[in-house]
């Protein structure tokens, strides 16, 4: 007997479904969880506000990461490479690993 597949429905009101634009994320950590928060860092201003906090379980945020680089791998065998800024331009903020110290 085969297990029968679940489908999960997902309602997506309308002030969530448009979405809030992000150009940054910090990232901490507990041995309980994972916090991102997103931030809209703007040119020339030193000062980010976050503007949403997802807080998750260690194993969601490796789900969510393995989840990531398979849509990445998908998006640039589609469409190509997703090119970064240089590591070293001043300029350069938002989305970035940490660097080594």
């Amino acid at each position: 007997m085969k297990p029968q597949k679940q489908q999960i429905q997902v309602q997506l009101d309308e002030k969530v479904g448009e979405g809030i634009y992000a150009n940054l994320a910090l990232i901490t950590h507990s041995p309980a969880e994972v916090v991102i928060d997103f931030a809209r860092m703007m040119p020339g201003l030193m000062k980010a506000t976050v503007q949403s906090r997802i807080i998750m379980t260690p194993q969601h945020a490796k789900q969510l990461h393995l989840a990531l680089s398979d849509n990445i791998k998908k998006y640039e065998d589609q469409f190509g490479e997703i090119k970064l800024m240089q590591k070293d331009s001043e300029k350069s903020f938002g989305f970035r690993p940490p660097t080594e110290e």
